[in-house]
């Protein structure tokens, strides 16, 4: 298969960028849309010209690390899908596919597609922990958990921290990343012990960070590789009140 593309090139943080044009040529249906960037960024060095920056750690959509606009989509066409594990028979042979980096006042481009999404670390570091001892695995039914429950908190604990929600968001919110790590500790015993604290601290550093508000149009759950329900969200929301009004 063979396809054009358009990406977005930025020298730094106080470049201005542009797109580039490049030619992928001879692609196999099932590589992934990251081994078309490295074919690609193979030519590029060969000629001795700077290949395309961007993320990529574990290639198997559990890191997170990866992550791109493609034609105006994040993680690109389909549904659960990280870019990592996006397929090029997802596209058309000969289309033009167009490659961003996620845009979003919070995520500042550092070069071309790769963008600083530290400010998800900063809010987790405000909240998103327990100071409980966990220490060895304890006997299963030491702490009684609901199934519902627990797979409940599990849905939540799927996130991957990629940033898509904030990407597909028009306001740039990041409610929905914030309500999966709120969540997944909110349900479960070991996690109330800070539940009041966690949760206005993560709201705190979240506003503090520059994220948009949510308005509820779902594009994040959408664009979610993890699927992450909007549910999370109207949890957050309840724990929030639950944390000014106590």
């Amino acid at each position: 298969m063979d396809f054009t593309l358009k990406v977005w090139r930025q020298k730094d943080r106080n470049d201005k960028g542009r797109f580039g044009h490049y030619k992928a040529k001879d692609i196999s249906p099932d590589a992934s849309f990251l081994e078309m960037l490295d074919v690609v960024n193979t030519g590029l060095v060969m000629k001795g010209e700077e290949p395309i920056a961007f993320d990529h750690d574990c290639r198997e959509g559990i890191c997170g690390s990866c992550g791109v606009m493609v034609n105006g989509r994040a993680h690109g066409p389909g549904r659960g899908v990280a870019t990592c594990e996006l397929r090029m028979r997802s596209f058309d042979d000969g289309e033009e596919i167009v490659v961003e980096p996620w845009r979003a006042t919070p995520f500042p481009v550092i070069k071309d597609l790769v963008v600083d999404r530290s400010a998800f670390d900063r809010i987790i570091t405000a909240g998103g922990f327990i100071s409980a001892r966990t220490g060895s695995a304890p006997d299963a039914n030491a702490i009684p958990v609901p199934k519902v429950i627990a797979d409940e908190a599990f849905d939540a604990a799927a996130c991957i921290g990629c940033g898509a929600c904030v990407a597909a968001c028009k306001n740039g919110s990041a409610m929905l990343f914030v309500a999966a790590k709120v969540s997944q500790l909110a349900l479960l015993p070991q996690g109330h012990a800070e539940r009041t604290l966690r949760v206005e601290r993560m709201v705190a550093q979240m506003d503090a960070e520059g994220f948009g508000a949510c308005s509820n149009t779902e594009a994040c759950e959408a664009e979610c590789p993890k699927e992450i329900s909007v549910s999370h969200i109207a949890r957050l929301n309840r724990e929030y009140l639950r944390a000014r009004v106590l």
